[in-house]
């Protein structure tokens, strides 16, 4: 399946939200949504949902015009919304059923998915009297209990302990081998580079960076080296690297353990290595190309 938004468009009065989003997503990878708080991801998940209509642009899946009202979609929202007072299975069962599911097969899906995620002891227990990690796996089980081919995860490891995050880690893998449609949006960029082939980026309503997530990252650390040293502390090393090798390097970074330097435009980065080892008192241990983190990357393209 391929899941294309092309040039969408939203605006609320006079105020225009998104202004052109396009992406698209492939069946089989997971994709990150990605932007400050009022970029705008909200309203394009929205809309996405049917629960707003774009002014312009289009949606489409596998070339047909998209129609959420006839496609199972799995939605996770930031803000957890289930019936404190209603018994795990009870509420599963009724929000299966209102995405069209027969009682059948919404029962089966939820005792499914409950029993996946390790809850299932407390599938006739009122969710008020679960622990906040228990809620949340209920609420992941109310987002696939459908079987959707569309599953949006927003901030899904929102008060999870590391068991249990790793648990949902399982869960998103099986998803995205199944060949679901997985679109996750997060600022903890660290699961975004776990589990996303590719990004986007929005940024005041328009899309700033886009496209395979490996190649932006290598893209975004051309010429760019690693250099630590056995015995020089990193500022150390930054300081007799930007004395002796001016006009070669600029010192980019210098880091708890290491100096990030940037080659000069034409420097052959073996020349210098071979300059650095000629150093007297450098005796360098590591070294190795610069990959910035999506975090680093997020920052640079969008922080003011």
């Amino acid at each position: 399946m391929e899941f294309v938004v092309n040039g969408i468009t939203k605006s609320f009065g006079e105020k225009q939200v998104l202004k052109g989003i396009s992406f698209s997503v492939e069946s089989g990878k997971a994709m990150g949504l990605l932007g400050r708080n009022g970029a705008g991801k909200t309203t394009t998940i929205r809309i996405l949902m049917d629960v707003f209509h774009a002014n312009s642009g289009t949606i489409t899946l596998d070339g047909q015009p998209f129609d959420a009202r006839k496609t199972q979609i799995g939605y996770l929202p930031e803000e957890r919304g289930l019936y404190p007072k209603k018994t795990v299975m009870q509420q599963l069962v009724y929000l299966a059923r209102l995405r069209g599911v027969s009682k059948k097969d919404a029962v089966a899906g939820a005792e499914k998915w409950l029993a996946r995620l390790g809850v299932d002891q407390y599938k006739n227990a009122l969710l008020e009297t679960l622990s906040k990690g228990n809620q949340q796996k209920v609420q992941l089980a109310s987002t696939l209990v459908c079987d959707p081919q569309l599953v949006i995860l927003d901030e899904p490891f929102s008060g999870l302990d590391p068991v249990n995050s790793q648990v949902l880690k399982d869960v998103i893998r099986e998803l995205i081998e199944a060949g679901k449609l997985v679109i996750f949006s997060s600022h903890q960029m660290s699961y975004v580079e776990e589990f996303c082939d590719d990004i986007v980026i929005i940024n005041d309503g328009e899309v700033v960076m886009e496209g395979d997530l490996l190649t932006i990252k290598r893209e975004a650390g051309k010429n760019q080296y690693v250099f630590g040293d056995a015995k020089l502390t990193p500022e150390e090393l930054g300081e007799m690297i930007e004395k002796q090798l001016e006009g070669i390097v600029t010192v980019e970074k210098v880091r708890k353990q290491d100096v990030v330097v940037k080659m000069c435009e034409g420097v052959d980065s073996n020349a210098v290595i071979t300059k650095l080892l000629g150093i007297n008192g450098v005796t360098l241990e590591r070294m190795y190309p610069y990959e910035p983190s999506l975090n680093d990357i997020f920052v640079e393209k969008v922080g003011e």
